[in-house]
C-alpha cells in the first residue's frame, strides 16, 4: 500500500466524502506546526491506552506487543528529527497513528478504540501542560531564590519607599527585595493549586459521551500519574478552563515580573543610579556611544502584555461554544504554548539577571534624604509625647514646609527651630529623625526593620532550601 493511501486512510472520515479537501482548507484546518510539540504526550497517552485495551481483553498481547515496539521505533525517529511529519495528516495524533499502522498494520488501527481525538488532545495536552509546570516550579524557586541572595547582602542598605512615585518613608532595599519573594511565593502556591485541576484524566469520553467498549479508566491516571478522572464526558472533551487558568495565573506572575522590570529600569536611569546591570544584560545604542540600555527588563516589561493578550484569546475561544468539542478548541494550543514558553524563559533570565544587581547604597540613601523620608518618624515621636495623631501630623507639614523653604532636611534643622513647631520637641528627637533610627523603629512583623528583614531572610531560606 502507497504512502498516500495509508495518509488517506488515517483520515477516518475520509470515506464519506466525495471529493479532497481543497490545499487552502487543508493549511487553513491544519495544526500538525504547532501541535506536534505534543508528540511525547501523545505517545506516552496512547501506550496507557493500549496497556488498558490489552487488560481489558479489547486487543490481543501482540498487538500491545507491536504497539509497543512501533512507538519506540517514532519516538527514536521524532528524537533523531527523521520523523516526517505531513500537513496532509492535519496535527500530531494522525501523524503519529499513521505511521504506527505503516510500521505495526492492523495493531495500529487497533490502538484508537474505544478513544476519540477530542478526549486524546484533551488528555495530551493536560499531560504536556503538567510537565510544563513541573518544569516551572524550579524557576519561580530560582527567582525567589535571586532576590533573596540580593536582600542578604543589602539589609542595612536604605532605600527610599515609595508612595505615588514620591519619597514616603525609609525602608531597607533587602526589605524592598523581599516584597518580590511574597509575590513569586504566591505565584509558586497558585501554580501547585492549579496542578490539580490539570491533572485529571480525559481520556475514556470518547466523542462526547463515552463508549460503549468496557475501559478501565482509572487504570489508565494511574498509569500515567493522573490524579482524578474527569466524572462527565461533555464536560471533559470541551473543558479548557485549565488552559485558561494557567494562562491567568502565568499573566499575574508576568505582572509579578514585569514590575520588578519596570523598577530596575527606573532604578538603573541616571535620574536615579540606584543600582547597575551587568554589561551581559544591556544593549548599546547605534547613534548614541554612552548608552547602555537594560533592554532584558524592558522585554519582559513588554512581553507581560503578550501573555495578557493569550488570557484574553483563550477566554475569548470559549466564550460562545456551545457542547460539546469545535474546531474552534484547535486555537487554544499556540496561546498556552507561548504563555508557557514566554514565562518560563522570563523567569530564567530575570533570575539571573536580579541575583547580578550591583547596588548603590550612597545614591539611594542620598535620594532618601532629599525627600523627607523621617517626616512620619516625627509625627509618631510627638504622638509618643501626648499629641493625637492628627496634631501631629498637622505639626510636621508645618516643620516640612520650612525644612523645603531653607532646602535642609528635617534632621538638619536646629532644635530651636523644631521647638517652635511644638514644645514638647526635646534633643532626643534627632535619634528619631535619622534614616537608620526610622527602620529600626519598624519593629513590628512585617516591618522594615533590620531584624525583622533578617529574621524573614531565614525563613525564605529554609523555606526555599
Amino acid at each position: 500500500m502507497s504512502s498516500n493511501q495509508l495518509d488517506k486512510k488515517a483520515q477516518a472520515w475520509s470515506a464519506l466524502f466525495s471529493e479532497p479537501m481543497s490545499e487552502l482548507v487543508k493549511r487553513y484546518t491544519a495544526s500538525v506546526d504547532f501541535d506536534k510539540r505534543l508528540w511525547q504526550a501523545d505517545i506516552e497517552g496512547s501506550l496507557a491506552h493500549a496497556a488498558m485495551l490489552q487488560a481489558q481483553g479489547i486487543i490481543g498481547e501482540q498487538d500491545l506487543a507491536d504497539i509497543r515496539r512501533g512507538m519506540a521505533q517514532i519516538r527514536a525517529e521524532i528524537e533523531a528529527g527523521t520523523f516526517e511529519w505531513k500537513l496532509d495528516l492535519e496535527d500530531v495524533h494522525l501523524n503519529i497513528e499513521a505511521r504506527l499502522t505503516q510500521l505495526v498494520g492492523d495493531a495500529g488501527k487497533r490502538l484508537h478504540t474505544g478513544r476519540s481525538r477530542n478526549d486524546q488532545v484533551a488528555t495530551d495536552v493536560r499531560l504536556w501542560l503538567r510537565g510544563e509546570i513541573d518544569q516551572l516550579q524550579p524557576l519561580l524557586a530560582a527567582m525567589q531564590r535571586a532576590l533573596v541572595s540580593v536582600a542578604e547582602k543589602n539589609v542595612d542598605t536604605i532605600l527610599p519607599g515609595f508612595t505615588h512615585m514620591q519619597v514616603a518613608q525609609p525602608v531597607s532595599f533587602a526589605h524592598h527585595m523581599l516584597a518580590y519573594v511574597e509575590m513569586f511565593a504566591r505565584d509558586a502556591e497558585r501554580l501547585a493549586d492549579l496542578r490539580k485541576r490539570v491533572n485529571r484524566l480525559p481520556l475514556g469520553s470518547a466523542a462526547l459521551a463515552g463508549t460503549s467498549y468496557p475501559l478501565d479508566r482509572e487504570m489508565v491516571a494511574q498509569l500515567l500519574g493522573f490524579e482524578a478522572v474527569t466524572q462527565n464526558s461533555l464536560d471533559a472533551v470541551s473543558d479548557r478552563d485549565f488552559a485558561i487558568e494557567f494562562t491567568a495565573f502565568a499573566a499575574i506572575a508576568m505582572m509579578h515580573v514585569s514590575r520588578l522590570a519596570e523598577e530596575i529600569v527606573l532604578w538603573m536611569s541616571q535620574n536615579f543610579a540606584f543600582i547597575d546591570l551587568a554589561d551581559r544584560y544591556c544593549t548599546g545604542s547605534s547613534i548614541m556611544p554612552q548608552k547602555r540600555n537594560p533592554d532584558v527588563a524592558e522585554l519582559a516589561r513588554g512581553k507581560t502584555g503578550r501573555v495578557y493578550g493569550h488570557l484574553t484569546a483563550l477566554l475569548t475561544l470559549m466564550k460562545g461554544q456551545p457542547l460539546t468539542y469545535n474546531k474552534d478548541n484547535q486555537e487554544d494550543k499556540e496561546p498556552l504554548f507561548d504563555a508557557v514558553d514566554t514565562l518560563r524563559d522570563t523567569l530564567r533570565i530575570m533570575a539571573e539577571m536580579v541575583e547580578g544587581i550591583l547596588v548603590k547604597p550612597e545614591a539611594m540613601e542620598s535620594a532618601a534624604r532629599r525627600g523627607y523620608a523621617t517626616a512620619t518618624d516625627l509625627a509618631d515621636y510627638l504622638v509618643k509625647k501626648g499629641l493625637p495623631f492628627r496634631d501631629a501630623h498637622e505639626v510636621v507639614a508645618h516643620a516640612v514646609k520650612v525644612g523645603l523653604q531653607r532646602g535642609v532636611d528635617l534632621s538638619e534643622l536646629p532644635l530651636e527651630v523644631l521647638q517652635q513647631f511644638h514644645a514638647a520637641i526635646g534633643e532626643d528627637v534627632y535619634e528619631v529623625l535619622t534614616l537608620r533610627g526610622s527602620l529600626q523603629a519598624r519593629q513590628v512583623l512585617g516591618g522594615t526593620a533590620p531584624v525583622q528583614v533578617r529574621a524573614q531572610i531565614e525563613w525564605h531560606k529554609q523555606r526555599l532550601a
